[in-house]
């Protein structure tokens, strides 16, 4: 049984909340249409992402279908957290927009090579002080990155790293995702941006000009 939303929900998101935690063939019917729009926003996500990455086709498909019904699972489960706090569509969506960004973000890693577009180029600068001028200069110090991300940080930092920094997912949505607290993504993104900093300060790539 659910348990009652600390506010009152909008008319729509208790429509949704009552047909999904039905019995029987009426839930399954609002689980079949809550895939639907999961799955639209879904193909969406992949189309605006996946060229960056080289995906297309059967496989750029076949990557929304897997991140539909993977968000559909994560939100059978945690459907008795759902406050009221956003419409039920807006707090559904996150997940599928997390499956999809975790989902682009494994095939980013295993292909380095793919260049970044002027979106991923603009994430880069305020984190690493580098000159959004010098793209062309930038070229080695992007494979060093590649490596320490790889090695030097821990697999919860990289999570985060590549979440957040590459893959543009907001906090709120991998904090519930993760099931941790808005203070320690920050912390475990602060402390990743850190030792990947370091790293290219030895190696020669940037210059040991921190003040913090």
């Amino acid at each position: 049984m659910l348990d009652a939303p600390a506010i009152a929900l909008d008319a729509d998101s208790g429509r949704w909340l009552h047909s999904l935690s039905a019995n029987g063939s009426e839930a399954e019917a609002a689980y079949g249409r809550l895939h639907g729009l999961l799955l639209r926003v879904a193909r969406g996500e992949v189309r605006r992402r996946g060229p960056a990455v080289g995906i297309d086709g059967p496989e750029l498909d076949d990557l929304a279908h897997q991140a539909a019904a993977d968000a559909l699972v994560a939100v059978r489960r945690k459907l008795g957290e759902f406050r009221g706090e956003s419409r039920f569509t807006t707090w559904a969506c996150r997940f599928v927009i997390f499956e999809v960004s975790t989902k682009i973000g494994r095939h980013f890693w295993r292909r380095p090579h793919v260049p970044f577009d002027a979106e991923d180029w603009a994430r880069l600068p305020d984190r690493f002080g580098l000159d959004p001028e010098g793209e062309s200069e930038w070229r080695d110090l992007v494979a060093a990155l590649w490596r320490a991300v790889d090695h030097v940080l821990t697999d919860r930092q990289r999570q985060v790293f590549v979440a957040v920094v590459l893959n543009g997912v907001p906090g709120d949505v991998l904090m519930h995702e993760l099931g941790t607290s808005r203070n320690a993504i920050y912390k475990t993104l602060y402390d990743a941006r850190r030792k990947l900093r370091a790293q290219l300060v030895a190696a020669g790539h940037l210059d040991d000009d921190e003040t913090t």
